[in-house]
């Protein structure tokens, strides 16, 4: 089964052919980053209107280098929630007219659920039931994956998400938008035990909050700063990774454990930092547990990921009809359409 999958929750405009939920045949992704680093973040009027501009081409490259057209794709897959509302209308309302004026099933599919399906693509082997620690520019979630279309969610952020976090540390410290890989290419260059930052607690042991670190940050330039003194921005950086991957590592390690799960695995944005993965590696090869992650090519958002989900969506019968709408907020485990 082909399916032609669109993403445009955020600031890219991505269409992919996925063959059988396991297989890219195709997989383009338009980028928006260079834009809106001009602004430090993204602005969400301009990425709506740069789907709108981007997404005839997306597709059409994407039909074209799978050597197919339109008509030859068996169903239509599009995320429609969570993100920018107005983001996700523009892929929305594509594939809507797409699916109907071809008579193709339409599938919605949940953003995060794709992330987490973004490892299939990368590891054949890698089937339900595992954990999953999905952390991203807007979601940091612990998920317990039951089935591919099942899922309950363990923990998640009751404020800033780790990527969140990432990108306003950064800015603070002077990196441009798009943050986190910045400050992952400086900590490798800095001390990691040079400044003291708190580690965040929350009332549910699995949930996360990176507010109170970010605004630890914040406070610790301004200070350094009204006193005269100069900022070790690498070795910050450092310590401020360090902290965010061991509040990640050790609530998703100990949720696994828990739960007796030794298979666990790693997705969204934030998957790509190689402080995170090298912890996690780490971690779960003390702990006995087998650890996957999806290659960096997949981390960040792509359409590749939602085909994949959308092909076991399809399988379970959730198909959208022309009432399909975009969803700024979602609960991964409350999906509805």
């Amino acid at each position: 089964m082909d399916i032609l999958a669109i993403e445009s929750s955020c600031d890219e405009t991505a269409a992919a052919v996925v063959r059988d939920g396991r297989e890219i045949i195709s997989s383009v992704v338009a980028t928006q980053i260079e834009e809106h680093r001009l602004y430090g973040g993204v602005v969400p009027e301009i990425a709506s209107r740069r789907h709108c501009e981007s997404i005839c081409g997306v597709v059409s490259e994407a039909l074209e280098k799978a050597g197919k057209t339109a008509k030859d794709v068996d169903a239509i897959a599009v995320s429609f929630a969570p993100g920018l509302v107005g983001a996700l209308l523009v892929g929305v309302n594509f594939a809507k007219g797409l699916a109907f004026s071809l008579g193709k099933p339409l599938i919605p599919v949940h953003h995060i659920r794709g992330h987490i399906a973004a490892n299939y693509l990368a590891h054949k082997e890698l089937e339900p039931p595992y954990m999953c620690l999905v952390v991203s520019g807007s979601h940091s979630h612990i998920v317990n994956v039951k089935s591919h279309t099942e899922f309950e969610t363990l923990g998640r952020t009751i404020d800033d998400a780790a990527g969140e976090a990432f990108d306003k540390a950064a800015r603070a410290m002077g990196f441009p938008y798009p943050g986190g890989v910045f400050i992952d290419n400086a900590a490798k260059l800095g001390d990691c035990t040079k400044y003291k930052l708190p580690k965040p607690h929350t009332h549910n042991p699995y949930d996360f909050s990176f507010s109170g670190l970010k605004t630890a940050v914040l406070n610790l330039i301004h200070n350094t700063e009204q006193r005269g003194e100069s900022i070790d921005i690498s070795s910050l950086a450092a310590c401020f990774q360090k902290t965010v991957c061991e509040t990640l590592t050790e609530k998703f390690i100990s949720a696994a454990l828990e739960r007796n799960c030794k298979t666990i695995a790693l997705a969204g944005g934030v998957a790509a930092n190689s402080g995170l993965r090298n912890l996690l590696d780490e971690t779960a090869e003390k702990h006995g547990m087998t650890l996957f992650a999806p290659p960096l090519s997949l981390c960040g958002d792509n359409a590749a990921m939602i085909g994949c989900q959308g092909y076991y969506e399809y399988l379970a019968g959730n198909i959208a009809d022309a009432r399909l709408n975009a969803y700024a907020s979602m609960p991964l485990d409350e999906v509805r359409f």
